[in-house]
């Protein structure tokens, strides 16, 4: 640790920390962070840049860190694309640069750095055009191979990651001085508090500055600070947790780092934690305390390792007693870097010189000032050797290993435009502050408000607390305000020194100032479109460095003031958030829903195969000992229903409750026929329509008093039929007094089905049923053992039927109870195949045979179309086109010939034309074996199906190599009149 200076730093006096650095092992101290450990041993060099594969060193020390991105851990282990400057040491560390072969000392690709000149802004659009041929065969392999920096191990990550949500009063978002004020008045005022902080360690900036608050270190009132704040019960410090982005209902995301400071010798999971965390939390309110990020200056070679940002020099050399050179020069246009150049000298590093832009610049006796200077140039390639100054003097060349630069800084706006807000250019401070209410309930303090000095940072934090508590309704506890440096800020814009050669704004993606302007002059002058032709931004560090620079070079080429050129759309997350800590939970599992009925646990302990039905997961079949074959147990379960009883989960059918005085208006316009005058304890099958005059759904609507009512939709439907609901209230009718709200999740919901279904469900009522009381299509309330719930007699397997309807939180035991007592009546639960068969064998449709492109006229339900009242698609529905003979109906199909097996997705053709398109007839929608009927049945759309019923069609699967002859009958093949679900 040969750069360590004795006596400086916070983490004097840690204990000793081993690790290694591209098979180099090394020593640094508990407290250090990656970057700061290998500055304390003298590398510089830690990486390669995305496109040219220049040498790059450490730039900044917090999260915006563009170059020292490292692979931490090796095999499943592997951690790509982890920020040196974030990540904390922790004994036997592992890491290793990337983006480099075969190492970052010597870098074989760096030869693209040679081809620059034909590797400029847009050259990917210009040269992957053509021929046509290559793109497959040569681009697109060769595009994929380049892409990324870092690599993953192509191993299951191995550790688990944890959500979690969290509630505050007062957010607070940083614990610099405005977020510690912040805390402090909202925290003595009762207020329920969360202060998050993404450093590893509490008090922002306070930690790398020589300065006092109330006569005492900074660091030290920090700590005072925090540990009053430890005290308080109504506090919740949560560090190593960046805030990521803000959304609706002042809700934010966070992301945790539970684990990245510790050893990984085993997976975490072995000892039950967390690598990471994400937080939701919903606050009331909250203060963005978030700071600043220091800009650097572009000029010629400002990418050599070993130039860093003014700020990074100062708080390695105050937080972390390191050095980053033996004879360091600073580079600035504003005051605030002299204070790097004062604390480097009073630490005895040597100041070679100090060069300030600005001709009104401040002197000192500590070190050499130069004036009206600017640096134009870097040597050296793998670590800085010298300078180059230009001042009315002339050139002259400064021999130097560390130079630390400084073009102002940016209040770190971000998460103030992640509601789509747009932040204000401030010319006094040169950069852009937050919008006033750009977030609703967010108030904005300190340096990210544009307020540079501690005292000023102090006075922001407690008025935005003050605020939120007098919104919160909470007295606030009045307390002196701490006396700090309250020195103003002056800056003298510097974005780019003119002269020869690449200066560097995206330091990751390789962007040059020539690449703006090169933009600009191909027209894309909107900075949006700039940003894309030349991927300014497009980084892992989302150009929190280089945004703004790049912005005012933009703004310069095209003639435009800054706030005229504008911003980019900063956009959620803040800093990177892996997939595995957004996905908590559902490892191994993609990226969709899974939605699991209260069934779910039930099921799987009978065997039960589960099948995704429109998010959820529905039983299949349930395997019973022997069978070998699902059309086993689906036959078994079929049977269940016709000769016994059976038990299905319906709990996924859309449910919308629907109550008002013009709810039956509602229901009457959004279905073809009339609801209005259904009873009260009535049940009637409804079908809608889409604007177009096509049928969207189906399903049953209740009428449970004479203001409400409970629409059923089909599963895979809900949220269409809900939107639609919502359409019609909001923009056609917003009139009706009438509300809605889906409360499918609310219920759990069973189909009791068969001869022996109504003795089952009196031995579970607390009052009896009949067929008087209760006839086909009633519905009410009921007891279910003492449990308040629904009961509707309506059947989709053609037997006497019921759905029974609980709250949630019952169904699993109702469930199991409904099964045991089926079992013992010799029935059983069936699940989606049976239920299929059942249906199939009744012909009732499903989105199957309403899939989008069929109206009610082709399923044979013409008479639903009320000609008495007007509702939703009826005009289009009439359409001539509509109602033609010759469209394709729905009919029934059975097998004739030697092949008995029925496929749904099969065409239909007459047995003398050749199978070819020309020739098609229809195409089959579902398919079965039906036990009851012993043979295959089918639901077809067939050219005009209804005039041709007993006629044989031919029925050709190609895909399954299934070529049979069908006879073409009702779609109703069990017990037409329904005689059996009447009772």
């Amino acid at each position: 640790m040969s750069m360590r200076l004795p006596g400086k730093g916070l983490v004097e006096g840690a204990k000793p920390v081993t690790f290694s650095f591209n098979g180099r092992h090394m020593m640094g101290l508990e407290g250090d962070t990656l970057a700061s450990a290998l500055l304390a041993n003298g590398v510089h060099l830690v990486g390669r840049s995305f496109k040219y594969h220049r040498p790059r060193g450490i730039l900044t020390a917090g999260s915006e860190e563009p170059n020292a991105l490292v692979t931490v851990g090796s095999g499943e282990f592997a951690d790509p694309n982890v920020r040196a400057t974030t990540q904390e040491l922790f004994e036997g560390l592992s890491a290793s640069s990337q983006n480099c072969w075969p190492s970052v000392e010597t870098d074989l690709l760096a030869v693209n750095d040679l081809a620059a000149p034909f590797l400029g802004a847009g050259f990917y659009y210009k040269t992957f055009m053509w021929p046509a041929a290559f793109w497959e065969k040569l681009y697109e392999p060769m595009i994929r191979r380049a892409a990324g920096l870092g690599a993953l191990s192509g191993a299951a990550d191995p550790d688990c990651y944890e959500k979690a949500y969290a509630f505050c009063d007062l957010l607070v978002i940083g614990s610099g001085p405005a977020g510690l004020m912040a805390a402090l008045v909202a925290g003595r005022a009762g207020a329920d508090v969360i202060l998050a902080e993404e450093d590893s360690r509490m008090g922002g900036r306070l930690l790398a500055e020589q300065e006092d608050i109330d006569g005492k270190p900074a660091h030290l009132w920090a700590k005072d600070a925090l540990k009053e704040l430890s005290e308080m019960d109504n506090v919740r410090l949560m560090p190593r947790t960046a805030v990521t982005g803000a959304y609706d209902q002042g809700t934010y995301g966070a992301l945790e780092r539970v684990a990245h400071h510790m050893p990984r010798r085993h997976s975490l999971k072995e000892c039950h934690l967390p690598r990471e965390c994400f937080w939701r939390i919903a606050a009331k309110h909250a203060v963005l305390a978030a700071g600043a990020i220091e800009r650097p200056v572009a000029f010629r070679n400002n990418d050599r390792p070993g130039i860093m940002t003014a700020s990074a020099v100062r708080a390695y050399l105050n937080r972390w007693g390191v050095a980053p050179g033996e004879r360091v020069t600073i580079f600035a246009n504003n005051d605030d870097a002299h204070r790097t150049a004062r604390d480097l000298a009073q630490a005895g590093v040597h100041v070679a010189a100090l060069i300030d832009s600005r001709h009104d610049a401040p002197g000192s006796d500590l070190f050499p000032v130069m004036k009206g200077a600017q640096v134009c140039d870097a040597g050296g390639r793998k670590r800085l050797e010298n300078i180059t100054v230009r001042s009315v003097a002339g050139e002259e060349k400064i021999q130097t290993d560390c130079l630390a630069m400084s073009g102002g800084w940016n209040p770190s706006v971000h998460l103030t435009c992640h509601l789509n807000a747009r932040p204000v250019w401030r010319r006094d401070i040169a950069a852009f502050v937050p919008r006033v209410g750009c977030v609703p309930g967010l108030v904005t303090a300190g340096a990210c408000n544009g307020e540079f000095s501690t005292a000023g940072a102090l006075r922001e934090g407690a008025a935005a607390a003050s605020a939120a508590l007098e919104a919160l309704g909470l007295k606030v506890v009045s307390a002196d305000l701490p006396q700090a440096e309250d020195d103003p800020y002056r800056i003298t814009p510097l974005w780019a020194v003119p002269g020869k050669g690449r200066a560097w704004l995206d330091f990751q993606n390789d962007v040059t100032v020539k690449d703006v302007k090169q933009a600009a002059g191909e027209n894309f002058r909107s900075v949006e479109h700039m940003k894309r032709y030349t991927t300014q931004g497009m980084a892992t560090d989302q150009g929190k460095n280089s945004n703004v620079a790049a912005l005012a070079v933009l703004a310069d080429a095209t003639g435009r003031s800054i706030p005229e050129t504008g911003t980019t759309t900063f956009r959620p997350p803040f800093v990177p958030v892996s997939i595995g800590a957004m996905g908590a939970g559902a490892e191994g599992q993609g990226f969709k829903p899974q939605r699991h009925l209260t069934s779910h646990q039930a099921s799987d302990e009978r065997g039960a195969q589960q099948l995704e039905v429109g998010l959820w997961y529905r039983a299949a079949y349930f395997p019973k000992h022997g069978e070998t074959n699902w059309r086993q147990s689906c036959d078994r379960e079929v049977t269940y229903v016709r000769n016994h009883v059976g038990i299905c989960d319906v709990s996924t059918l859309g449910k919308i409750d629907i109550q008002g005085p013009d709810a039956g208006k509602l229901l009457d316009y959004v279905y073809t026929n009339m609801f209005s005058t259904l009873k009260v304890g009535r049940t009637r099958y409804g079908l809608m329509l889409r604007e177009d005059g096509f049928v969207m759904d189906d399903g049953t609507t209740a009428r449970l008093g004479e203001e409400h009512f409970v629409m059923t939709t089909t599963t895979s439907g809900a949220g269409q039929v809900m939107a639609h609901l919502e359409y019609v209230m909001q923009v056609l009718r917003p009139d009706w007094d009438v509300r809605i709200a889906s409360v499918t999740e609310q219920w759990a919901q069973f189909a009791v089905a068969g001869p022996k279904a109504r003795a089952l469900l009196n031995g579970l009522l607390d009052n009896e049923i009949d067929s008087e009381s209760w006839p086909f299509m009633a519905c009410g309330e009921v007891s279910v053992m003492g449990v308040a719930g629904r009961l509707f007699r309506i059947s989709f397997s053609g037997e006497e039927a019921y759905e029974l309807a609980v709250p949630a939180r019952y169904g699993d035991a109702l469930f199991r109870e409904l099964v045991s007592r089926a079992e013992a009546a010799g029935g059983g639960a069936y699940g989606m195949e049976a239920l299929n068969v059942l249906r199939i064998e009744k012909g009732f449709i499903t989105h199957a045979e309403i899939n989008g492109t069929v109206t009610a006229f082709d399923l044979g339900l013409q008479g639903m179309m009320s000609k008495k009242k007007d509702f939703f698609g009826k005009p289009m529905s009439q359409r001539e086109g509509l109602m033609a003979e010759d469209r394709m109906q729905m009919v029934g199909l059975k097998p004739v010939g030697a092949v008995k097996q029925l496929t749904a997705g099969a065409h239909l053709f007459n047995p003398e034309d050749p199978v070819e398109r020309v020739h098609d007839q229809g195409y089959v929608t579902s398919a079965g074996f039906s036990p009851t009927l012993g043979h295959s049945i089918a639901l077809a759309f067939l050219t005009k199906g209804a005039k041709r019923i007993g006629d044989t069609v031919r029925l050709v699967d190609h895909m399954r190599g299934i070529d049979t002859l069908c006879e073409v009958v009702e779609p109703q093949f069990y017990d037409p009149e329904g005689e059996r679900a009447r009772g």
